[in-house]
């Protein structure tokens, strides 16, 4: 007889996650991961491309950890190295400001790099979309890759992160506009990557692969991104759906027509609400969608 683990209690916030290998034709294995810490310390994640728990010893009641990471393929290894970032996000201690939080993952980030320096072939990586929320606090962002989080309202599906993407480089260099950023960004689909989670980042030099990280922050954002700095505290608002995602879910001819349909879509608890997601993704795709892994959380607090 199968025993089924207790439901993981994220206190004032109602969350939901799925994961999947992807749509017809599938890829060979998912390489995405994601990870749910709830108020107790309960966490859950993909280990073998299957759903496993572990109980966290010391971690603080009330505070909550969700992220999304989708691992490079292309790169080698993407299933490894995203099972590898959740191993370091289980060990880190609970972050209760912003400065902690960036600290531990930047010393993540320079540790896995470290341990995958003699991998063969080019540098592996995975994008990084986290969430750390402390009890009585607002949220606190990172991000890294071109996973994204998305806020879902009646008044439509706000993106809330910058994709790092060749895109993004040249508007850093002044070399796009909004409206030029946008239609690369959300009007079509590339699958380019200028930084990633210990691949390192070339959104400063597109030519040249740097070790470390490159934030962007409202310094060197253009005025129509500056809003959306990769680590930033952000208050959650009721009524609103919290989307995180690898890009898999919305890889098609025009993923800003399919997301502009996510706050129908997904509409409600976020339970129902992911798996309307991963059913008309799998059954009723929107034209052109690429086969790809299928990563999501939604996340909103309890009405």
């Amino acid at each position: 007889m199968r025993i089924l683990a207790p439901p993981l209690d994220f206190g004032p916030y109602e969350v939901a996650a799925r994961s999947s290998v992807g749509p017809a034709p599938a890829r060979a294995e998912n390489q995405d991961n994601y990870l749910l810490i709830d108020t107790r310390g309960q966490a859950e994640f993909l280990r073998g491309q299957q759903v496993a728990r572990h109980q966290l010893a010391h971690w603080p009641a009330g505070h909550v950890r969700v992220a999304v990471l989708d691992g490079m393929g292309g790169h080698g290894q993407g299933r490894e190295v995203s099972e590898a970032v959740v191993a370091g996000l289980l060990s880190l201690p609970a972050a209760s400001n912003q400065a902690s939080l960036n600290h531990a993952l930047d010393t993540l980030h320079q540790q896995l790099q470290a341990h995958f320096a003699d991998s063969p072939g080019r540098r592996p990586g995975t994008t990084l979309t986290l969430l750390e929320l402390p009890p009585g606090g607002p949220a606190l962002l990172y991000h890294v890759g071109d996973s994204r989080l998305y806020a879902l309202t009646g008044a439509g599906a706000q993106p809330l992160t910058v994709d790092h993407v060749p895109a993004t480089s040249y508007a850093l260099a002044g070399l796009l506009d909004a409206a030029g950023w946008w239609q690369q960004v959300h009007g079509e689909h590339r699958a380019q990557i200028s930084q990633a989670f210990i691949l390192g980042n070339a959104l400063r030099q597109p030519q040249h692969l740097a070790d470390g990280l490159y934030p962007l922050t409202p310094l060197n954002l253009p005025d129509y991104l500056a809003a959306l700095a990769d680590r930033r505290a952000l208050a959650l608002a009721p009524a609103t759906s919290y989307v995180l995602a690898s890009d898999g879910c919305w890889a098609c001819a025009d993923p800003a027509a399919w997301v502009a349909q996510w706050p129908a879509l997904l509409a409600g608890a976020p339970g129902p609400a992911v798996e309307r997601l991963f059913s008309a993704l799998h059954s009723q795709p929107p034209p052109g969608l690429q086969s790809d892994n299928l990563t999501a959380i939604i996340l909103r607090l309890r009405p």
